[in-house]
């Protein structure tokens, strides 16, 4: 994977200054993207990259080769005695570890939860046993109203995070990130188009399918922000805009062909980034979205100035008042 040059558009707190940040599955596009991210952040400590692949931490190692601040824990987010001992010392968790693929969870449906259930909350004991300070979990537009196996790991893996912030009060706040389609990342739609461009045909599974989208620097921006905002029970949704698949593929691939290849076992239409049942727990920021947890001793005094969506509000991605503009989705998609 090539080193990209990361965006800084939001103006990062001295929260960073002198912590250890670990990220589970840190060997992937997110962990990539924030390791590079968080490299140009001096204050920073040490940021340690904990994964299964021994293949792929030897290539971020090549790619950091002088980077004394990095460090790489061999592990797995399901062997909750090696968390203990990889977040000894830690301050900061970001818990990206996950299975994604949906055709690959829908036919391996135990796997997925072994690692997206059972491994987030091994992650959230150890983080609370190892007083660590924070923990955001990088969830999914999946996760809302599920219906694959995928979303509904996803969404338990949140409502774990939320619900620890009553174990973990006083030393230790749990939050989480909720996003759509990352841009580039690996095995990601845009990649598959790539990859079928060649061949003069893509292949699309219906022609109706709407999805959010953003870039992954974007992603990071607001991964710094939330962890320097977050009391511990939040779920952060950044502002995304859709567009429907078959556009995306037109832009990207002008000169190929579509096919219509059939819907796969648990995909949707639409997907969905805050539902009506969470409107009424809803904050506004510049950058995003903030959904209040439904019980705990949370405190909102921190979002009391920031408006209420409005109960009516319907984050999907089949809305067209969140649809990209042919301007917008040029500058996005760009390569």
């Amino acid at each position: 994977m090539a080193r990209r040059s990361p965006s800084k558009s939001l103006t990062v707190g001295t929260f960073l200054k002198g912590k250890t940040i670990l990220i589970t599955g840190g060997t992937g596009t997110f962990g990539h993207a924030l390791v590079a991210r968080l490299l140009i952040e001096k204050a920073v400590r040490k940021i340690i990259i904990l994964s299964r692949d021994e293949l792929k931490q030897s290539q971020l190692q090549h790619l950091y080769p002088n980077e004394s601040r990095l460090r790489y824990f061999l592990g797995d987010v399901r062997d909750k005695e090696r968390l203990m001992r990889a977040f000894r010392g830690v301050d900061i968790v970001v818990h990206a570890a996950a299975l994604k693929q949906v055709p690959a969870t829908e036919y391996n449906p135990f796997e997925a939860v072994k690692t997206n259930i059972v491994g987030t909350q091994n992650v959230i004991d150890a983080a609370i046993d190892q007083k660590v300070l924070k923990v955001l979990l990088v969830s999914s537009d999946k996760a809302v109203e599920p219906i694959n196996l995928y979303g509904a790991t996803k969404m338990c893996a949140e409502k774990l995070c939320v619900a620890a912030n009553v174990y973990g009060a006083g030393s230790t706040a749990l939050s989480v990130i909720r996003y759509g389609n990352v841009i580039g990342s690996r095995g990601s739609l845009v990649e598959l188009i790539e990859k079928q461009r060649a061949g003069g045909v893509i292949t699309i599974t219906d022609g109706r399918m709407t999805r959010f989208w953003i870039n992954i620097h974007q992603v990071m921006d607001i991964v710094l922000e939330c962890l320097d905002v977050m009391k511990g029970g939040e779920i952060f949704v950044p502002k995304m805009k859709s567009a429907p698949v078959r556009d995306v593929m037109e832009l990207i691939a002008p000169d190929c062909k579509i096919k219509t290849i059939g819907i796969r076992p648990g995909e949707k239409i639409h997907e969905m980034l805050i539902t009506q049942y969470e409107c009424g727990r809803t904050h506004e920021l510049a950058h995003m979205y903030v959904i209040r947890p439904e019980f705990g001793a949370y405190d909102p005094a921190w979002l009391a100035r920031t408006p209420a969506i409005p109960k009516d509000f319907s984050y999907g991605s089949g809305n067209k008042d969140f649809k990209l503009t042919e301007a917008e989705a040029k500058t996005l998609f760009k390569r």
